[in-house]
């Protein structure tokens, strides 16, 4: 029998009921307010004039829809090339760390090497280092091995990510080791069991650990400032900074918008994996 703060039999009473339904409809609402207000509004200022959004910032569209703007963020501040190089990082940050997470995870919580348990304790050591104090051991060993302003910089050093080699270690700890010990009988060697029965199981978590990969990547500023000087190869996220003096409002405002397309739609595709799923549940567990 469930249990709750409100008792079945004072559900029951419309006295109780009615007020109740309206408080959860008012905190509804105010979560989607102070959830989605914001990306509400970025979407609205991108095709309103720089007039209106300063006059009258909360109005919706005083004067009309200007969709030049996403035209000119797109052309004239050469929003398509960094966008591009955007994309190119994004996309190689997430398969090292895809790569990283699911081999590390396999070794620790599937093969179990003899010092195992050593290892997993130092990957889950690390995360109490702050990120801040590797900065510049960091950023001297990129000089030494001459990756300044190429992708390998920033791709290489995402890779080290200690929390997602923890949680896919934690859920292929959770999988079943019947599964694995019926493919060994059948003849497959370690390298199949990963490819064709650990990777298909483990879709929940993959979906995960792209998101989060995508996500951090796409936003990260204060690497790629440092490790990226060139402009040529500059994400948005450190050009539209640079670039928000130089431009009218209306059209960084628009170029902030088409930089947030991608990770809305990465969560859009993969919230099925979150809510389905239960890969973050299964993790914790583990």
């Amino acid at each position: 029998m469930s249990r709750g703060v409100i008792s079945p039999a004072e559900w029951a009473s419309p006295r109780v009921r009615r007020p109740l339904r309206v408080l959860q409809g008012v905190l509804l609402a105010a979560l989607l307010v102070v959830g989605l207000g914001p990306m509400l509004w970025l979407a609205k200022a991108a095709v309103t004039p720089t007039q209106d959004t300063l006059r009258s910032p909360l109005a919706i569209f005083p004067h009309g829809i200007d969709l030049a703007n996403l035209a000119t963020a797109w052309t004239r501040v050469n929003i398509d090339k960094y966008f591009l190089n955007t994309v190119v990082m994004a996309a190689g940050s997430w398969l090292v760390q895809l790569v990283v997470a699911t081999t590390a995870g396999y070794a620790l919580a599937v093969l179990r090497p003899r010092y195992g348990k050593l290892v997993s304790g130092v990957v889950l050591a690390t995360l109490f280092v702050p990120s801040i104090v590797l900065l510049v051991p960091l950023y001297l060993t990129v000089v030494r091995a001459s990756m300044v302003n190429t992708f390998w910089a920033v791709w290489l050093p995402a890779g080290a990510n200690a929390f997602n080699v923890v949680i896919v270690q934690r859920f292929f700890a959770n999988l079943p080791r019947e599964v694995f010990e019926a493919a060994r009988v059948d003849g497959a060697g370690p390298f199949r069991v990963f490819w064709s029965v650990v990777l298909p199981m483990s879709r929940p978590i993959i979906g995960v650990v792209s998101v989060f990969a995508v996500v951090a990547s796409w936003k990260d500023f204060l690497w790629p400032l440092l490790v990226l000087p060139d402009p040529a190869v500059q994400p948005l996220s450190v050009r539209l900074p640079a670039l928000q003096r130089y431009v009218e409002l209306d059209v960084f405002l628009a170029a902030l918008a088409i930089s947030s397309v991608i990770p809305i739609a990465l969560f859009l595709v993969f919230q099925r994996l979150f809510l389905r799923g239960g890969a973050l549940e299964g993790a914790v567990k583990g």
